[in-house]
C-alpha cells in the first residue's frame, strides 16, 4: 500500500510503501474482540470486597428476645436480612487476568492496523519535532493533514516530552509511545498520526513473525 508522507505543514514530500503482511493483513474481527477483552480485563485491579456478616462491625448481642414479640427469631442484627448488615456471597479481591498469546496479540494489532489503513486513517509525516511546548503548533498540524474531525492518536518512537506536553491539552487527541501499541487505543481513534520514526518501531516487532488470520498457532 502507497501512502504519502507529508511534512507538518501537511505538503507531500515523498511516498512509503506500507508492508503489506502489517498493514494489509486480513482482518479478524474476533480475534480483535479478544485482545480488546483480555486488555480491559488486566486494567481491572480487582480490590472490590464486602463484608460478611462476621466482619461488619455491629452489636454481636442478640437483638430482641426469643419468644413472645411475634416475630421471627433473630440472633443477630449483622444477618444479610437487615439494613446495615452483612453482605451475601459478596464480591472478593481477585484477578481479572486473562492470557493471550504473543502471536495472537500481534495478529490482532495487524488487524487493527489494516482496518485503519484501509479507511484512510493512517498518517504519515517525515518527522514530528519541537523547539518548545506548543499546543498551536498540534493543532495547525491536525487541520493541515486533515485529522482534526475526530480522535487522533499520535503514535511516538520515543519519548518526547514537548510533544507529548503539547497534545495533552488537546482533548480529542493523544500520544502514546509505538512500542506500547495495543488494539484499545488503535480502534478507540478516528486518526493515527505517526512519524516514520514510529512506523520503523511497529515494522520491527509486528513485522518479523509470520501473520496469524485464524488467531490459533
Amino acid at each position: 500500500m502507497l501512502v504519502p508522507v507529508l511534512n507538518m505543514q501537511g505538503e507531500k514530500v515523498d511516498e512509503i510503501e506500507l508492508r503489506s503482511e502489517i498493514f494489509e493483513a486480513p482482518i479478524n474481527v474476533a480475534l480483535m474482540h479478544q485482545a480488546l477483552v483480555r486488555q480491559l480485563a488486566n486494567a481491572r485491579l480487582g480490590t472490590h470486597k464486602a463484608k460478611t456478616r462476621g466482619e461488619n462491625n455491629r452489636s454481636k448481642a442478640k437483638w430482641y428476645r426469643q419468644k413472645g414479640t411475634g416475630r421471627a427469631r433473630h440472633g443477630s442484627r449483622n444477618a444479610p436480612t437487615f439494613v446495615g448488615g452483612g453482605i451475601a456471597h459478596g464480591p472478593l479481591p481477585r484477578s481479572y487476568e486473562k492470557k493471550m498469546p504473543r502471536k495472537m496479540r500481534r495478529a490482532a494489532l495487524r488487524s487493527a492496523l489494516s482496518v485503519k489503513a484501509s479507511a484512510e486513517q493512517i498518517v504519515v509525516i517525515d518527522r514530528l519535532e519541537m523547539a518548545a511546548p506548543k499546543t498551536k503548533e498540534i493543532v495547525r498540524l491536525l487541520r493541515s493533514v486533515s485529522a482534526d474531525s475526530g480522535k487522533a492518536l499520535f503514535l511516538l518512537p520515543e519519548r518526547n516530552e514537548f510533544v507529548e506536553r503539547s497534545v495533552r491539552n488537546i482533548e480529542t487527541a493523544r500520544t502514546l509511545r509505538a512500542s506500547y501499541l495495543n488494539v484499545r487505543d488503535l480502534l478507540g481513534s478516528d486518526y493515527v498520526v505517526m512519524p516514520l520514526g514510529a512506523l520503523k518501531v511497529i515494522e520491527s516487532f509486528l513485522g518479523s513473525e509470520n501473520p496469524v488470520s485464524d488467531g490459533v498457532e
